[in-house]
């Protein structure tokens, strides 16, 4: 059985799969989560993830983009992109704390990306973390 990082691992892939013009990898989501070994509540997280990243795209590369100082959100890498989009969705909308959405972002910015990229990662989604706390507090 996978784990909860295995499971994100898969869905960045297939958000970078997805970033990269193959629109139709949902297709392929059983297919590839059962050759990951990706079953039962483990593929119900997944299938939740790369859902509600793709519905939500626009917003989320308009959260990201704001929090961007040097570049635009078509001007990062795909891989640091599909990171980031996940990264922000997690943050968002999903249920598991924002430290360890975050931490598991970083994680896979180390094994995905080159040196540079989780501290980039981090900077980013701690930039969004505070933003959304800050919009909370004045929504009280």
């Amino acid at each position: 059985m996978a784990t909860r990082h295995q499971v994100r691992e898969a869905v960045v892939s297939m958000l970078y799969a997805y970033d990269m013009g193959n629109t139709e990898i949902e297709k392929f989501e059983d297919e590839i989560f059962e050759n990951k070994k990706i079953r039962n509540k483990q593929k119900d997280f997944a299938l939740a993830l790369m859902k509600g990243v793709i519905v939500n795209l626009d917003n989320l590369d308009k959260e990201i983009d704001k929090h961007l100082k040097a570049w635009d959100i078509n001007e990062i890498g795909h891989i640091e992109r599909a990171i980031l989009r996940l990264g922000t969705y997690e943050l968002i909308n999903a249920k598991v704390d924002q430290a360890v959405a975050i931490n598991e972002a970083i994680e896979l910015a180390k094994s995905l990306g080159n040196e540079n990229v989780p501290k980039f990662v981090n900077g980013v989604l701690g930039s969004v973390q505070k933003d959304l706390k800050s919009r909370k507090e004045d929504d009280k």
